[in-house]
């Protein structure tokens, strides 16, 4: 491996409501967005070394790092062992304390009021300490605003603290253009980082870079705050008190979700830490001003080393919400599960027809890609994109995931509103006309136009629950038109997406030797029961040819699209689990689960694929559906190890229940 780069696995995150970054357990930021998630980069290092920008804190010799979370929160530790001592350096991005975890019954606009500093939360704290002996650090301030695409200045404010300045972008031809502006900056300055902190850094103009080195022994300590937008500095005291109110935050929103959750943090403790983490993570990765949920924090983290397959994660996919909601609601975090179907729900009620998979996580429908050629790419793997393309790709699951989402939410509230119906209808009325099209599919396949399994389910899913909202809610709809167009997807999937040969459903119609995961959805989405020999079939196939020794199932196999993946995709991963448990093969699916806890990060984080060979980590990180897909694999895990009975009887109801099937079944 290339030593300029770290594995994927040896970061850590950090972050608050709207924001995050990666700390290498090199004691490196090497990647963070101003001022939001999706902003343009000011340290990029991961995507590119020499050029992306870092902020570094870290010994000046030899060392060994290592780091761990403060228990029950995302303040990440980590600790530097020399031959002269031992120092801790603490990294988090600040939070107002425990009054600003919202509560199911605070009104947003009184919530945005005054509960938190969004401007002081624009913010990363480092704090180094020497825990014994002497140690000498090495401390490099190296930001590059706009993805190293814009120039920047270093300077004093009149503090002497370090000020870098975003300038104008170095253009094509070797020109300077100016830096389009964010309209979300409200009122404080753009392309402005301020270094508040008592160490004495030499700035050097001609590179860019503030740095120094000093020696601290046992007992002392220093403060490094990173302020974007404008000054903020604060005395030693405060600083200690945010991280002290950060602590409590997220202890107590943790709390919270104990109290109200399902079965989910009652596991023996070998699993309850790493469902705890996922949890923090999830919560870390709400976008708290829209709810909205982003894939990952990252760019361009690739599918493959040195391969192309590099994308822009830090969108909101429709598809996701299905999952998502679940494992909100099973975490205990009601509130956040309910804002982000508010998000999703008014998505639901645009013409059907120019609904996108996937959304900027303010809403924006324009996420034009782009190639960053100026940057080399994590371990040389190119291009690095912004922006996601997919957004214009027609994908006819998505459908399916609002009826779905809309289906499963009103249980919770007062009945099925009118303004629910409409979308409801609409959506069904769409998916009648359109089943029969080709699409892109859930991989997004750039190159592959089909009648994918899994679009086509969806849309079983999306005419099946209007149908059965219709009936319970007794609405006037054309029912009978419905469930002709129900009758005849279902008889496509079953006459033209099932191989027997292969003795198994595969990745589209017509398909003569691709397979894919997505096949184990067909039992959670209640199409037909577990114990099918159809299904049977299915999860015995891709046991044998999807899955390796350690449990990892590939996305899919012998596809047109490409042969085979190098890693076993997380999701599908616990896909597998989940149809296990419904089958009633309960020991197959948790020694499953326990090979997948055992390829976690140390920090327990997961990214979105996993080497087959040798265990590392691919794909952007850390990934919000492999944590989503964990806790909703341990639901089912909780509900089957309680029952009475073996699943599936034992699953048909309740609030741990099997995902996505019909009520009442």
């Amino acid at each position: 491996m290339d030593d300029t780069f770290l594995p994927i696995d040896a970061y850590g995150l950090i972050g608050n409501d709207d924001r995050c970054a990666l700390v290498g357990h090199d004691g490196s930021i090497d990647w963070c967005c101003f001022p939001h998630l999706e902003s343009p980069s000011v340290f990029a290092a991961i995507l590119d070394p020499e050029d992306g920008g870092q902020f570094a804190v870290r010994p000046s010799g030899e060392y060994d790092g290592t780091h761990e979370y403060v228990e029950r929160t995302n303040v990440l530790e980590t600790t530097f062992e020399t031959d002269g001592g031992t120092a801790t350096l603490t990294d988090f991005m600040p939070v107002s304390g425990p009054s600003a975890i919202r509560e199911s019954t605070t009104d947003d606009s009184e919530h945005e009021r005054g509960s938190t500093d969004q401007f002081a939360q624009q913010a990363i704290y480092r704090k180094v300490e020497a825990v014994s002996g002497t140690v000498e650090l090495e401390v490099v301030f190296e930001p590059r605003f706009d993805y190293a695409r814009s120039a920047t200045t270093l300077d004093r404010d009149d503090r002497g603290d370090v000020v870098a300045i975003a300038g104008e972008r170095e253009g094509d031809g070797g020109g300077l253009e100016a830096a389009p502006e964010d309209d979300r900056m409200r009122d404080h300055e753009p392309g402005r980082l301020y270094l508040h902190t008592d160490v004495d850094l030499e700035i050097d103009a001609a590179e860019t870079v503030a740095s120094t080195t000093l020696s601290i022994e046992a007992g002392e300590s220093c403060w490094l705050c990173l302020q974007y937008g404008g000054p903020n500095r604060r005395s030693e005291g405060e600083y200690e008190q945010s991280h002290d109110d950060t602590v409590d935050y997220w202890r107590t929103w943790l709390e919270n979700c104990e109290e109200s959750a399902t079965d989910v943090f009652s596991f023996d403790d070998e699993y309850q830490e790493i469902l705890v983490r996922s949890a923090l993570v999830l919560k870390l990765l709400i976008h708290d001003e829209t709810g909205s949920i982003p894939a990952a924090p990252t760019t361009s983290l690739p599918e493959e080393i040195g391969g192309e397959l590099n994308w822009d994660y830090r969108y909101n996919w429709i598809r996701d919400a299905k999952f998502t909601i679940q494992a909100l609601h099973s975490v205990g975090q009601s509130t956040e599960a309910h804002r982000y179907f508010e998000w999703f729900r008014e998505i639901g009620h645009e013409t059907p027809a120019e609904i996108q998979p996937l959304y900027g996580l303010h809403e924006e429908t324009n996420l034009e890609e782009e190639h960053l050629e100026h940057l080399s790419g994590y371990r040389d793997s190119k291009p690095v994109r912004i922006g996601n393309a997919a957004a214009d790709q027609e994908q006819l699951d998505i459908y399916g995931t609002i009826v779905q989402g809309i289906y499963e939410t009103v249980r919770y509230e007062n009945g099925l509103s009118d303004y629910d119906w409409e979308s409801t209808r609409a959506l069904a009325d769409y998916v009648c006309e359109r089943w029969e099209d080709r699409d892109k599919g859930i991989w997004e396949f750039r190159d592959l136009h089909e009648h994918f399994l899994h679009s086509k389910l969806l849309c079983w899913v999306a005419i099946d629950r209007a149908i059965r909202l219709a009936e319970e809610y007794d609405r006037e709809a054309p029912v009978d038109r419905w469930e002709r167009e129900r009758d005849a997807v279902r008889e496509a999937i079953e006459e033209r997406g099932y191989d027997e040969e292969r003795e198994s459903f595969v990745q589209y119609f017509g398909a003569e030797e691709a397979l894919d995961a997505t096949a184990l959805l067909i039992p959670l989405y209640d199409f037909l029961p577990p114990d099918d020999d159809r299904v049977q079939n299915t999860i015995d196939t891709i046991l044998e040819e999807l899955t390796t020794d350690d449990g990892l199932v590939f996305r899919f196999a012998d596809s047109p699209a490409r042969p085979k993946e190098p890693g076993g995709f997380v999701i599908c991963t616990c896909w597998l689990v989940d149809a296990l448990v419904l089958s009633g093969r309960l020991e197959e699916a948790t020694d499953v689960f326990e090979s997948l806890l055992e390829h976690a990060s140390s920090l327990g984080l997961y990214s979105e694929m996993i080497h087959a060979d040798d265990g590392t980590f691919l794909g952007n990180f850390p990934q919000a559906f492999s944590h989503i897909g964990l806790l909703n694999s341990a639901i089912y895990l909780a509900s089957a190890t309680d029952a009475e009975e073996l699943p599936p009887d034992a699953l048909s109801s309740g609030a741990a229940a099997p995902l996505f099937r019909r009520h009442g079944t």
